[in-house]
C-alpha cells in the first residue's frame, strides 16, 4: 500500500521509515522549492501546535521553532536580526502579555 505525503520532512525521517521496514521515496528540493516547502511546513506545524494538548504543546512549539530557524537560514537571515525585529515590534505594538482579544471595531 502506498501512502502519499508530498511534504518536507526532517532529515532523519527517511532513515526512520526504512528502519521500520517501509521504503520511502524522496527527492532533494531546489532552493525555491525548499523555501516554498518550508512556508507550507510552518503552517502545518502551527496547526499542529494549535490542536495540541497542553502536554504536547512544548513538542509542537519545538517543531515550529525548527521550521522558523530553517526558513530564516534559507533566506539568508541571521537569527539576531529576527530577534531585533521582534523586539522592535514589541516596543512599537506591544506583546501579548495583557491578553487583549479584539472583538470588533465600529468604523466612524
Amino acid at each position: 500500500m502506498r501512502v502519499v505525503y508530498n511534504k518536507l520532512v526532517r532529515d532523519l525521517i527517511p532513515d526512520i521509515i526504512a528502519a521500520n521496514g517501509s521504503q520511502p521515496s524522496t527527492r532533494v528540493l531546489d532552493d525555491a522549492g525548499y523555501r516554498g516547502a518550508l512556508r507550507s511546513k510552518l503552517v502545518e506545524e502551527a496547526r499542529e501546535a494549535e490542536a495540541a494538548s497542553d502536554e504536547q504543546l512544548v513538542s509542537e512549539l519545538a517543531d515550529v521553532l525548527e521550521v522558523v530557524r530553517a526558513l530564516a537560514q534559507a533566506h539568508g537571515m541571521k537569527w539576531d536580526d529576527i530577534e531585533l525585529q521582534a523586539t522592535r515590534k514589541r516596543v512599537e505594538r506591544g506583546g501579548f502579555d495583557c491578553r487583549i482579544f479584539l472583538e470588533y471595531v465600529d468604523q466612524g
